[in-house]
């Protein structure tokens, strides 16, 4: 028995291994994109696949294991950002010294995940799931645990969020143009 349970476990952290090197680096955008900083990127991934790790033997539906993940993933996003820790964090507008001229598109992205990181946190998530990862609203809806109600709704209000802080930054909102003169 003893040999049998060594296959099975050797089986399972195969799979577990496999899927891990074909979803990380998917996973470490989206956590990128969510929280705008590649070491927070990088600790709410491993949080993520820590807790996936402990869980997976268990998995019966392996098909729905990517959806299964992003809501792993948009949890841990949500859950340390209603950590006290983090509240009392300072976010500064800008790096002490920005690269020299960049290109105007790289100034877009910039300015766009400027203003992401604005959007409060359940918007900016609806925002990365349905925008970044192009899920449907039942597919966010099911990320997230809510409503596809909420998710339109939070959508709606993500966007102007977005939008609004966008426009502070001198960026066209409506147009997606480059800077408003």
């Amino acid at each position: 028995m003893d040999v049998e349970e060594d296959r099975a476990g050797a089986r399972w952290e195969g799979e577990y291994t496999a899927f891990v090197q074909a979803r990380a680096g998917l996973l470490r955008s989206t956590a990128y994109v969510l929280c705008g900083d590649w070491h927070r990127a990088e600790d709410l991934v491993q949080v993520t696949l820590t807790k996936l790790y402990v869980v997976w033997p268990r998995l019966v539906r392996r098909g729905e294991l990517d959806g299964y993940v992003r809501r792993m993933l948009m949890r841990a996003f949500l859950s340390e950002n209603r950590r006290k820790w983090r509240q009392r964090e300072e976010v500064v507008a800008g790096v002490p010294d920005p690269p020299a001229a960049p290109e105007a598109d790289h100034v877009q992205r910039l300015a766009v995940r400027a203003a992401l990181a604005e959007v409060p946190p359940k918007q900016r998530a609806v925002l990365v799931l349905r925008f970044w990862n192009d899920l449907s609203v039942q597919e966010t809806a099911a990320a997230m645990g809510c409503s596809a109600g909420t998710v339109k709704s939070q959508t709606a209000r993500g966007l102007v969020a977005l939008q609004q802080a966008l426009a502070l930054t001198g960026f066209a909102s409506s147009t997606g143009g480059g800077p408003s003169a």
